[in-house]
């Protein structure tokens, strides 16, 4: 059940990325991420309502912070990358997280990485090179595909990987020192990005932008479904029933999932492509299983 619930949660969060990536609007990327919280916030909000403020203020302050970076900052940045990059490039850029996270456990708690974990980092920053080499999907905009603007993509993309790192750490912090449960936290979370958002949000709704003559809903439901509730709960059954290294590199196999909507947005399976995203996931492997 852990495994089938990593594979499907992957394939989640890979169809949603193509949802929101070919989603026809004017929104910006904070925008997007604001709407994609308040729909999740509402779906939780039997959750939220019953949250024990009174006896884990701390905890439940950590993971509002946690939210702030890892769903605020590195949910925006992603969005923001995914419409210069698309969707495979995008998340094989996201299976950096492991690896950064196992990295940075050795440079600033001085956690060992063993030869195998070192081989599988090389294996993803390989990856990450052929993704900046790569050209960008046919359907990217003609603004989005110069050199400047592809590489604000990988800007914007290894910032998501930093963010979404931090606020995990923060989470599991929390996860480990207190007694709140995956899907508690995981609503606190997703309240802690919206409440971050809210002042961006409110100042973006003083200039308004023309509204597209396609109905968008039915995308932003079915992204936000998909991605953000179904994947968060998939998520903490894996955490629940795998060992962390094999339950990460289970949901890591989304860049190999992205080659399925590749096709369908103008991007050539070349070579290089199927090389990047099979060397991503057997570094993640490598890395977090060793």
């Amino acid at each position: 059940m852990g495994i089938l619930a990593g594979l499907v949660a992957a394939l989640a969060w890979t169809l949603a990325s193509s949802l929101w990536r070919g989603l026809s609007t004017s929104l910006s990327a904070i925008q997007l991420n604001g709407l994609k919280n308040l729909i999740a916030c509402a779906a939780l909000l039997p959750v939220l309502v019953t949250l024990p403020w009174n006896g884990e203020v701390k905890s439940l302050m950590l993971l509002l912070i946690s939210g702030g970076l890892g769903i605020s900052l590195g949910d925006s940045f992603y969005l923001a990358a995914l419409r210069r990059l698309g969707t495979r490039r995008t998340l094989t850029l996201e299976s950096l997280a492991p690896v950064a996270a196992a990295a940075g456990g050795w440079f600033a708690m001085g956690e060992q990485l063993s030869v195998q974990g070192w081989a599988g980092a090389l294996l993803v920053t390989i990856s990450v090179v052929l993704v900046a080499l790569q050209q960008p999907p046919d359907a990217t905009r003609l603004l989005d595909r110069s050199r400047r603007v592809q590489a604000q993509g990988l800007v914007l993309g290894l910032l998501a990987v930093v963010c979404g790192v931090a606020g995990a750490a923060v989470s599991r912090t929390v996860l480990i020192n207190s007694e709140l449960t995956p899907l508690q936290s995981a609503a606190c979370r997703l309240l802690g990005g919206l409440l971050l958002l809210l002042p961006w949000l409110r100042l973006a709704a003083r200039f308004p932008r023309p509204r597209p003559r396609s109905v968008r809903w039915p995308r932003v439901l079915a992204a936000t479904v998909l991605g953000t509730v179904l994947g968060i709960l998939l998520q903490q059954v894996v955490l629940q029933r795998l060992p962390l290294g094999i339950g990460i590199t289970v949901l890591s196999t989304a860049p190999v999932m992205a080659l399925l909507v590749a096709r369908a947005e103008g991007d050539q399976l070349k070579p290089s492509v199927l090389l990047a995203s099979t060397l991503a996931v057997t570094g993640v492997g490598l890395a977090v299983l060793s």
